[in-house]
Protein backbone atom coordinates (compact mmCIF):
# COMPACT_ATOMS: atom_id res chain seq x y z
CA UNK A 1 0.00 0.00 0.00
CA UNK A 2 1.08 3.72 -0.81
CA UNK A 3 2.52 5.15 2.50
CA UNK A 4 0.83 8.16 1.39
CA UNK A 5 -2.45 6.92 1.31
CA UNK A 6 -2.29 5.10 4.33
CA UNK A 7 -5.82 5.55 6.34
CA UNK A 8 -7.81 5.78 2.83
CA UNK A 9 -11.00 4.11 3.05
CA UNK A 10 -12.15 2.85 -0.08
CA UNK A 11 -16.43 2.83 -0.99
CA UNK A 12 -18.28 0.52 0.98
CA UNK A 13 -15.92 0.60 3.57
CA UNK A 14 -13.24 -1.70 2.05
CA UNK A 15 -9.94 -1.22 3.26
CA UNK A 16 -7.34 -1.15 0.65
CA UNK A 17 -5.97 -4.65 1.40
CA UNK A 18 -8.77 -6.22 1.29
CA UNK A 19 -9.48 -5.06 -2.22
CA UNK A 20 -8.99 -7.43 -5.12
CA UNK A 21 -9.83 -7.87 -8.13
CA UNK A 22 -13.24 -8.92 -8.45
CA UNK A 23 -14.06 -5.35 -6.33
CA UNK A 24 -12.13 -3.69 -9.31
CA UNK A 25 -14.72 -6.05 -11.82
CA UNK A 26 -17.34 -4.79 -10.19
CA UNK A 27 -16.21 -0.94 -10.57
CA UNK A 28 -15.90 -1.55 -13.87
CA UNK A 29 -18.82 -2.99 -14.66
CA UNK A 30 -20.98 -0.65 -12.72
CA UNK A 31 -19.21 2.01 -14.63
CA UNK A 32 -20.01 0.39 -17.95
CA UNK A 33 -23.88 0.14 -17.02
CA UNK A 34 -24.02 3.84 -18.02
CA UNK A 35 -24.06 2.59 -21.09
CA UNK A 36 -22.11 5.57 -22.69
CA UNK A 37 -19.10 4.19 -23.67
CA UNK A 38 -17.59 7.88 -24.66
CA UNK A 39 -18.15 8.94 -21.31
CA UNK A 40 -17.20 6.20 -19.55
CA UNK A 41 -13.67 6.03 -21.01
CA UNK A 42 -13.39 9.75 -19.98
CA UNK A 43 -13.97 9.32 -16.28
CA UNK A 44 -11.00 6.88 -16.68
CA UNK A 45 -9.66 4.56 -19.10
CA UNK A 46 -6.72 6.46 -19.53
CA UNK A 47 -5.78 5.86 -15.74
CA UNK A 48 -7.05 2.33 -15.16
CA UNK A 49 -4.52 0.79 -18.00
CA UNK A 50 -1.68 3.76 -17.16
CA UNK A 51 -1.53 3.23 -13.17
CA UNK A 52 -0.65 0.32 -13.24
CA UNK A 53 2.45 0.42 -14.87
CA UNK A 54 3.34 3.51 -12.71
CA UNK A 55 2.88 1.20 -9.50
CA UNK A 56 4.82 -1.67 -10.71
CA UNK A 57 7.44 -0.19 -12.93
CA UNK A 58 7.82 3.66 -11.86
CA UNK A 59 10.67 4.66 -9.09
CA UNK A 60 9.62 5.16 -5.47
CA UNK A 61 9.15 9.43 -6.31
CA UNK A 62 6.49 8.15 -9.07
CA UNK A 63 4.95 5.23 -6.70
CA UNK A 64 4.91 7.76 -3.60
CA UNK A 65 4.53 11.08 -4.53
CA UNK A 66 2.73 11.18 -8.39
CA UNK A 67 0.55 8.03 -8.33
CA UNK A 68 -1.56 8.97 -5.02
CA UNK A 69 -2.11 12.51 -6.93
CA UNK A 70 -3.54 10.41 -9.73
CA UNK A 71 -5.86 7.76 -7.81
CA UNK A 72 -7.28 10.55 -5.83
CA UNK A 73 -8.45 12.41 -9.38
CA UNK A 74 -6.15 15.21 -8.59
CA UNK A 75 -4.26 14.48 -11.46
CA UNK A 76 -4.81 12.58 -14.84
CA UNK A 77 -2.66 10.50 -16.57
CA UNK A 78 -2.57 7.69 -19.52
CA UNK A 79 -0.88 5.22 -21.49
CA UNK A 80 0.82 6.27 -25.13
CA UNK A 81 1.72 3.62 -27.03
CA UNK A 82 0.07 3.10 -30.24
CA UNK A 83 1.78 5.56 -33.23
CA UNK A 84 0.29 5.83 -37.21
CA UNK A 85 2.54 3.34 -37.94
CA UNK A 86 2.08 0.99 -35.23
CA UNK A 87 -1.03 -0.40 -33.12
CA UNK A 88 -0.62 -3.72 -32.14
CA UNK A 89 2.81 -4.14 -33.68
CA UNK A 90 4.03 -2.58 -30.43
CA UNK A 91 7.80 -3.80 -31.29
CA UNK A 92 7.22 -1.70 -34.57
CA UNK A 93 6.98 2.21 -32.71
CA UNK A 94 9.22 4.87 -34.45
CA UNK A 95 9.28 7.43 -31.61
CA UNK A 96 12.52 7.90 -30.45
CA UNK A 97 15.01 8.68 -26.97
CA UNK A 98 17.97 9.65 -27.61
CA UNK A 99 20.52 10.78 -23.96
CA UNK A 100 22.24 14.00 -24.11
CA UNK A 101 26.28 14.13 -23.70
CA UNK A 102 26.04 14.25 -20.31
CA UNK A 103 23.84 11.55 -19.87
CA UNK A 104 21.37 13.33 -17.49
CA UNK A 105 18.07 13.59 -20.30
CA UNK A 106 16.19 11.85 -22.85
CA UNK A 107 14.99 13.82 -26.26
CA UNK A 108 12.22 12.63 -27.38
CA UNK A 109 10.66 12.33 -30.86
CA UNK A 110 7.89 11.08 -32.42
CA UNK A 111 3.79 10.82 -32.46
CA UNK A 112 1.26 8.63 -30.77
CA UNK A 113 -2.12 8.21 -32.18
CA UNK A 114 -5.71 6.91 -30.44
CA UNK A 115 -4.15 7.78 -27.50
CA UNK A 116 -7.20 7.71 -24.58
CA UNK A 117 -7.59 10.93 -22.54
CA UNK A 118 -4.59 12.21 -24.06
CA UNK A 119 -6.26 15.18 -24.80
CA UNK A 120 -6.45 16.34 -21.47
CA UNK A 121 -3.95 14.19 -19.09
CA UNK A 122 -1.01 15.84 -16.77
CA UNK A 123 1.23 12.41 -17.04
CA UNK A 124 1.96 10.17 -20.30
CA UNK A 125 3.16 6.57 -19.40
CA UNK A 126 5.24 6.47 -23.24
CA UNK A 127 6.99 3.88 -25.07
CA UNK A 128 10.26 5.21 -26.57
CA UNK A 129 12.85 3.47 -28.40
CA UNK A 130 15.95 4.01 -26.65
CA UNK A 131 18.27 1.23 -28.25
CA UNK A 132 19.85 1.12 -31.85
CA UNK A 133 18.41 -2.38 -32.28
CA UNK A 134 14.89 -3.05 -34.46
CA UNK A 135 12.08 -4.74 -33.23
CA UNK A 136 11.34 -5.15 -29.14
CA UNK A 137 14.68 -5.39 -27.67
CA UNK A 138 15.57 -1.12 -27.62
CA UNK A 139 12.15 0.21 -26.51
CA UNK A 140 11.65 1.91 -23.20
CA UNK A 141 9.16 3.33 -20.39
CA UNK A 142 8.96 7.06 -19.80
CA UNK A 143 7.11 9.12 -17.84
CA UNK A 144 6.56 12.45 -19.29
CA UNK A 145 4.97 15.59 -17.67
CA UNK A 146 2.85 17.75 -19.36
CA UNK A 147 4.00 20.84 -17.33
CA UNK A 148 7.45 19.75 -18.05
CA UNK A 149 7.72 18.34 -21.54
CA UNK A 150 7.44 22.46 -22.76
CA UNK A 151 6.53 23.51 -25.88
CA UNK A 152 7.16 20.32 -28.29
CA UNK A 153 4.44 18.79 -26.32
CA UNK A 154 1.35 18.64 -28.12
CA UNK A 155 -1.85 16.96 -27.80
CA UNK A 156 -4.34 17.04 -30.49
CA UNK A 157 -8.16 15.59 -30.76
CA UNK A 158 -9.39 13.15 -32.64
CA UNK A 159 -12.86 12.54 -33.46
CA UNK A 160 -13.28 9.00 -33.04
CA UNK A 161 -17.01 7.22 -33.53
CA UNK A 162 -17.89 8.09 -30.00
CA UNK A 163 -18.16 10.96 -27.91
CA UNK A 164 -15.26 13.00 -27.75
CA UNK A 165 -15.50 13.11 -24.45
CA UNK A 166 -12.97 10.34 -24.11
CA UNK A 167 -10.75 12.89 -25.08
CA UNK A 168 -8.81 10.26 -27.30
CA UNK A 169 -5.35 12.28 -28.84
CA UNK A 170 -3.12 12.38 -31.66
CA UNK A 171 0.84 13.61 -29.66
CA UNK A 172 3.83 15.25 -31.05
CA UNK A 173 7.05 15.31 -29.79
CA UNK A 174 9.35 17.01 -30.92
CA UNK A 175 13.29 17.76 -28.66
CA UNK A 176 11.17 17.28 -25.49
CA UNK A 177 13.55 16.74 -22.97
CA UNK A 178 12.50 14.09 -20.24
CA UNK A 179 15.24 13.66 -17.19
CA UNK A 180 16.49 9.97 -17.08
CA UNK A 181 15.15 9.60 -13.72
CA UNK A 182 11.57 9.40 -15.24
CA UNK A 183 12.72 5.97 -16.78
CA UNK A 184 10.21 3.06 -15.61
CA UNK A 185 11.65 -0.41 -15.27
CA UNK A 186 15.19 -0.77 -16.91
CA UNK A 187 16.16 0.69 -20.24
CA UNK A 188 15.29 -1.16 -23.30
CA UNK A 189 13.55 -3.39 -21.48
CA UNK A 190 10.55 -1.79 -21.77
CA UNK A 191 8.40 -3.79 -24.05
CA UNK A 192 8.60 -6.75 -21.38
CA UNK A 193 6.49 -3.44 -19.26
CA UNK A 194 4.20 -3.21 -22.11
CA UNK A 195 3.24 -6.61 -22.56
CA UNK A 196 2.76 -7.43 -18.44
CA UNK A 197 0.60 -4.10 -18.42
CA UNK A 198 -1.59 -5.68 -21.73
CA UNK A 199 -3.10 -8.60 -19.48
CA UNK A 200 -4.77 -5.91 -17.01
CA UNK A 201 -6.27 -3.77 -19.64
CA UNK A 202 -7.85 -7.05 -21.86
CA UNK A 203 -9.21 -8.17 -19.06
CA UNK A 204 -10.66 -4.32 -17.64
CA UNK A 205 -12.19 -4.03 -21.61
CA UNK A 206 -13.57 -7.41 -21.63
CA UNK A 207 -15.31 -7.07 -17.93
CA UNK A 208 -16.83 -3.16 -19.52
CA UNK A 209 -17.42 -4.84 -22.85
CA UNK A 210 -19.49 -7.64 -20.86
CA UNK A 211 -21.24 -4.95 -18.63
CA UNK A 212 -22.89 -3.46 -22.04
CA UNK A 213 -23.61 -6.56 -23.47
CA UNK A 214 -25.70 -7.31 -20.58
CA UNK A 215 -27.52 -3.93 -20.69
CA UNK A 216 -28.53 -4.68 -24.07
CA UNK A 217 -30.11 -7.77 -23.27
CA UNK A 218 -31.71 -6.01 -21.03
CA UNK A 219 -33.15 -3.56 -23.43
CA UNK A 220 -33.92 -6.50 -25.63
CA UNK A 221 -36.11 -8.24 -23.54
CA UNK A 222 -38.05 -5.22 -21.95
CA UNK A 223 -38.52 -4.35 -26.25
CA UNK A 224 -40.07 -7.98 -26.66
CA UNK A 225 -42.32 -7.76 -23.67
CA UNK A 226 -44.08 -4.47 -24.84
CA UNK A 227 -43.57 -3.99 -28.20
CA UNK A 228 -46.71 -5.59 -29.72
CA UNK A 229 -47.13 -7.12 -33.63
CA UNK A 230 -48.92 -8.97 -35.27
CA UNK A 231 -51.78 -8.53 -32.39
CA UNK A 232 -49.07 -10.31 -29.60
CA UNK A 233 -46.35 -9.45 -27.79
CA UNK A 234 -42.63 -9.59 -29.99
CA UNK A 235 -41.38 -12.29 -27.56
CA UNK A 236 -44.35 -14.66 -28.89
CA UNK A 237 -41.87 -14.66 -32.38
CA UNK A 238 -40.14 -18.04 -32.03
CA UNK A 239 -37.30 -16.31 -33.98
CA UNK A 240 -37.51 -13.78 -31.69
CA UNK A 241 -36.52 -15.97 -28.76
CA UNK A 242 -34.06 -17.69 -30.35
CA UNK A 243 -32.24 -14.55 -30.94
CA UNK A 244 -32.04 -13.99 -27.21
CA UNK A 245 -31.25 -17.61 -26.35
CA UNK A 246 -27.85 -17.06 -28.98
CA UNK A 247 -27.59 -13.77 -27.32
CA UNK A 248 -27.68 -14.73 -23.80
CA UNK A 249 -25.91 -17.99 -23.96
CA UNK A 250 -23.06 -16.32 -25.55
CA UNK A 251 -23.01 -13.50 -23.42
CA UNK A 252 -23.54 -15.96 -19.89
CA UNK A 253 -20.78 -17.96 -21.21
CA UNK A 254 -18.20 -15.44 -21.37
CA UNK A 255 -19.06 -13.91 -17.94
CA UNK A 256 -18.34 -17.21 -16.74
CA UNK A 257 -14.95 -17.37 -18.33
CA UNK A 258 -13.78 -13.78 -16.74
CA UNK A 259 -15.19 -14.65 -13.31
CA UNK A 260 -12.99 -17.92 -13.84
CA UNK A 261 -9.82 -16.00 -14.85
CA UNK A 262 -10.48 -12.94 -12.07
CA UNK A 263 -10.40 -15.60 -9.12
CA UNK A 264 -7.38 -16.91 -10.85
CA UNK A 265 -6.04 -13.69 -11.00
CA UNK A 266 -6.94 -13.11 -7.24
CA UNK A 267 -4.59 -16.13 -6.40
CA UNK A 268 -1.44 -15.03 -8.42
CA UNK A 269 1.09 -12.51 -7.58
CA UNK A 270 1.62 -9.94 -10.75
CA UNK A 271 4.76 -11.65 -12.63
CA UNK A 272 2.81 -15.36 -12.71
CA UNK A 273 -0.33 -13.44 -13.73
CA UNK A 274 1.80 -12.50 -16.55
CA UNK A 275 3.19 -15.97 -17.48
CA UNK A 276 0.35 -17.93 -17.03
CA UNK A 277 -2.91 -15.71 -18.42
CA UNK A 278 -1.43 -13.97 -21.04
CA UNK A 279 -2.88 -16.51 -23.18
CA UNK A 280 -6.73 -17.27 -21.73
CA UNK A 281 -7.20 -13.60 -21.02
CA UNK A 282 -5.98 -13.07 -24.79
CA UNK A 283 -8.54 -15.88 -25.57
CA UNK A 284 -11.33 -14.57 -23.66
CA UNK A 285 -10.91 -10.76 -25.09
CA UNK A 286 -11.43 -12.65 -28.81
CA UNK A 287 -13.98 -14.58 -27.85
CA UNK A 288 -15.74 -11.12 -26.34
CA UNK A 289 -15.72 -8.96 -28.89
CA UNK A 290 -16.96 -11.38 -30.95
CA UNK A 291 -19.92 -12.09 -28.58
CA UNK A 292 -20.44 -8.00 -29.12
CA UNK A 293 -20.98 -8.77 -33.03
CA UNK A 294 -23.49 -11.09 -32.93
CA UNK A 295 -25.40 -8.93 -30.04
CA UNK A 296 -25.41 -5.96 -31.57
CA UNK A 297 -26.39 -7.29 -34.92
CA UNK A 298 -29.32 -9.39 -33.39
CA UNK A 299 -30.72 -6.52 -31.40
CA UNK A 300 -30.49 -4.15 -34.07
CA UNK A 301 -32.88 -6.81 -35.93
CA UNK A 302 -34.87 -7.17 -32.73
CA UNK A 303 -35.37 -2.85 -32.36
CA UNK A 304 -35.57 -2.03 -36.24
CA UNK A 305 -35.45 1.08 -37.05
CA UNK A 306 -35.16 2.29 -33.55
CA UNK A 307 -31.70 0.78 -33.08
CA UNK A 308 -30.59 3.43 -35.78
CA UNK A 309 -32.20 6.03 -33.76
CA UNK A 310 -29.82 8.07 -31.82
CA UNK A 311 -32.27 9.40 -29.48
CA UNK A 312 -35.45 7.34 -27.82
CA UNK A 313 -36.28 4.07 -27.08
CA UNK A 314 -33.29 2.40 -29.17
CA UNK A 315 -31.05 4.36 -28.41
CA UNK A 316 -28.69 2.16 -25.89
CA UNK A 317 -29.11 -0.37 -28.97
CA UNK A 318 -27.48 2.50 -31.29
CA UNK A 319 -24.99 3.57 -29.37
CA UNK A 320 -23.81 -0.08 -29.01
CA UNK A 321 -23.98 -0.85 -32.68
CA UNK A 322 -22.22 2.03 -33.56
CA UNK A 323 -19.27 1.61 -30.71
CA UNK A 324 -18.94 -1.89 -30.01
CA UNK A 325 -15.85 -2.21 -32.71
CA UNK A 326 -13.95 -0.10 -30.10
CA UNK A 327 -13.47 -3.41 -28.19
CA UNK A 328 -12.13 -5.43 -30.75
CA UNK A 329 -9.58 -2.66 -31.79
CA UNK A 330 -7.98 -1.29 -28.48
CA UNK A 331 -5.08 -3.76 -26.05
CA UNK A 332 -4.97 -5.42 -29.39
CA UNK A 333 -7.11 -6.77 -32.22
CA UNK A 334 -9.20 -9.56 -32.23
CA UNK A 335 -6.56 -11.48 -35.08
CA UNK A 336 -3.59 -10.79 -33.19
CA UNK A 337 -5.58 -11.84 -29.81
CA UNK A 338 -6.17 -15.11 -31.60
CA UNK A 339 -3.06 -15.99 -32.92
CA UNK A 340 -1.75 -14.84 -29.16
CA UNK A 341 -3.64 -17.69 -27.14
CA UNK A 342 -3.18 -20.18 -29.28
CA UNK A 343 0.77 -19.68 -29.50
CA UNK A 344 0.93 -19.13 -26.12
CA UNK A 345 -1.12 -22.63 -24.99
CA UNK A 346 1.62 -24.48 -27.54
CA UNK A 347 4.23 -23.48 -25.06
CA UNK A 348 3.07 -26.49 -23.22
CA UNK A 349 1.90 -28.23 -25.37
CA UNK A 350 3.65 -31.86 -25.83
CA UNK A 351 6.09 -31.50 -28.37
CA UNK A 352 5.37 -35.69 -29.54
CA UNK A 353 1.35 -35.13 -29.52
CA UNK A 354 -0.39 -36.98 -31.96
CA UNK A 355 -3.13 -39.07 -32.76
Amino acid sequence: MLTSMAGLKLPGGIEPEEFDYFHEQIAHEEISRLGTPGFVDAIGAGYVISIAPILHFGTDVMRQQIAPLIIMGQKRSCLAISEPAAGSDVAGMLTTAKKTPDGKHYIVNGTKKWITNGTFCDYFVTAVRTGDKPGAKGISLLLISRDDAGDGFETKPIKTSYASSAGTSYIVMEDVKVPVENLMGVENRGFECIMFNFNHERWFIVAMVLALQRILLEECFKWCNQRKVFGASLMTQPVIREKLARMVGSVEAAYSWLEAITFQMCRMDFKTQQTELGGPIALLKYQTTRVSHLVADDAVQIFGGRAITATGMGKVVERFQRTYKFGSILGGSEEIMADLGIRQSMRSFPKNAKL
